[in-house]
């Protein structure tokens, strides 16, 4: 784990003699906090994919810096380090088991097939429900989307499923054994593309499925990185993956309530170092402007509006001048900027943890941990050796549907090149949005705006219906064969597990 040398803002640090009265002394701002940091070099996550270990003397976003020990070819924790927990033999067969008890022994035991580590972080091997639970989750994500297609697409439309962060691939299997042997007339016109940012993963996940379903087409690349148009109504499935999209950092000025944008320093040695920028990233302040058209308010003390406390309060001693970090989505935002442009008739199925323990300080911080003789152990800091460590953050399910729903409502760029294919089903060529107000002015707040030239099943323009979080539990209860994963006792580890997850659909 490398040091932490905090710029001016460190606590640890004598105050100035006009601060005498705070323990806090006035945060960098605008000018480096060391001449030297001044000269570094200002990289991204795309500029340190042609090193091989973390190099020095830089300075980056805090998003870039997490993208970098997260995902980075050479050393990043994913493509070096993680492992998937895929249980070893048959899938666990939960009707036979007694209670929770023996099935949390039975996953212990199947856990102990790895393996015990060495000294310092060991195997860093992360489960999710797709393989805890197989093939029973991937059936009911499979019953989820068949449903939706045979009421909305079929025939007319092929069932195009597009997959994101794949993992082993276990999930697209299960998907696609359930629709083979349960739907055979909808896995005939399936079309299942997986996008994995993983070249070590993308060739696993190509080995399994493309002998097995040959309507399955991997594609390494990163989802950020994606510039082809589907013109036709797809489902798109982000599960367990948002959590690892990276962050921002910002932190709001108590005198002029204005944000300020994180830049985490890496000097000679190795050490990180954090100083502050007003903002000038077109992603922060995109989000940003975002938040404040939703109405979403910034994670600070409503009575500091007023300019007049405001100068109260930074008079205090002991005060800090400075929120309290605050991380926010910026690369969300930009998967949804993505949805968007590329995939215009898509359906999203989004899962994802919505609050986690043991995260380091801060508003929506993530947690920082590794695996070290066989235990996960948390880190109170962000300032950790890149590749080593797992870096995952809660999502704020309520204000992502916000967030989703209008980026969808926003009026739709023309490009002759990628046209939107029109609907077989639509029975006249003028814009559906014209006579979207022939009966009735209204339109249901359920729903969204019709897209001109795609009509619905019905042929009238009523729009897609809008996106709804559900808990990982209400989900399963809809979509689940329930009985497959009872115990003995009642009890049914599907539903009851994973209360710190939902979904968006």
């Amino acid at each position: 784990m490398s040091s932490i040398s905090l710029s001016l803002g460190d606590a640890t640090q004598p105050p100035k003699e006009k601060d005498r009265f705070n323990y806090n002394p006035e945060i960098f701002f605008d000018e480096a906090p060391d001449p030297e940091h001044l000269a570094y070099a200002r990289v991204t996550s795309n500029d340190l994919e042609q090193y091989t270990k973390p190099p020095t003397r830089i300075k980056m976003l805090v998003r870039d810096f997490i993208e970098d020990s997260l995902y980075n070819p050479h050393y990043g924790y994913f493509p070096q380090q993680a492992t998937i927990f895929t249980p070893a033999g048959d899938p666990i067969d939960f009707r036979s088991m007694r209670d929770s008890v023996e099935f949390q022994n039975e996953v212990a035991r199947r856990y102990s097939t790895y393996g015990t580590d060495k000294e310092g972080p060991g195997r860093q091997i992360w489960h999710t429900p797709t393989e805890l639970f197989k093939p029973h989750y991937g059936q009911a994500i499979a019953q989820c989307l068949v449903s939706e297609y045979l009421l909305k697409y079929f025939p007319y439309e092929d069932l195009v499923i597009y997959e994101i962060g794949a993992g082993n691939g276990t999930l697209a299997m299960d998907i696609l054994d359930f629709v083979r042997s349960e739907y055979p007339e909808v896995y005939e016109r399936t079309h299942y593309n997986i996008v994995e940012i993983s070249g070590r993963l993308a060739k696993a996940q190509q080995e399994l499925l493309v002998p097995r379903h040959s309507c399955v087409n991997v594609t390494h690349k990163s989802i950020f990185h994606w510039d082809r148009r589907e013109p036709a109504p797809c489902f798109f499935l982000a599960m367990e993956v948002i959590d690892n999209f990276a962050h921002d950092m910002i932190r709001y000025d108590y005198r002029t309530l204005e944000p300020y944008q994180a830049l985490i320093t890496v000097d000679a040695k190795g050490d990180h170092g954090i100083y502050y920028t007003r903002v000038t990233d077109p992603l922060i302040a995109s989000f940003l402007h975002l938040r404040r058209r939703l109405g979403h308010p910034p994670p600070l003390p409503s009575i500091l509006k007023s300019p007049s406390v405001r100068s109260i309060y930074n008079h205090l001693p002991f005060t800090p001048n400075l929120s309290t970090p605050e991380y926010i989505p910026t690369r969300l935002l930009s998967l949804l900027r993505t949805l968007r442009a590329h995939f215009p008739r898509h359906r999203l199925l989004l899962s994802d943890f919505s609050f986690l323990p043991d995260a380091i300080p801060g508003v929506n911080a993530p947690v920082v941990q590794a695996r070290v003789r066989g235990t996960a152990v948390a880190c109170s800091t962000l300032f950790v050796r890149p590749g080593l460590f797992d870096i995952f953050f809660p999502t704020h399910f309520g204000r992502l549907r916000d967030m989703y729903e209008h980026m969808l409502a926003q009026p739709h760029v023309s490009d002759d090149h990628l046209p939107v294919a029109p609907s077989p089903l639509a029975s006249s060529a003028s814009p559906l949005s014209a006579g979207a107000g022939f009966f009735s002015s209204y339109q249901p707040q359920n729903r969204r705006t019709p897209v001109d030239g795609i009509a619905s099943s019905s042929g009238l323009p009523v729009g897609e219906r809008k996106s709804n979080v559900f808990t990982h539990a209400e989900f399963m209860e809809t979509y689940a064969d329930l009985e497959s994963t009872r115990l003995r006792s009642g009890e049914n580890p599907l539903v009851d597990y994973y209360k710190n997850v939902k979904f968006l659909f």
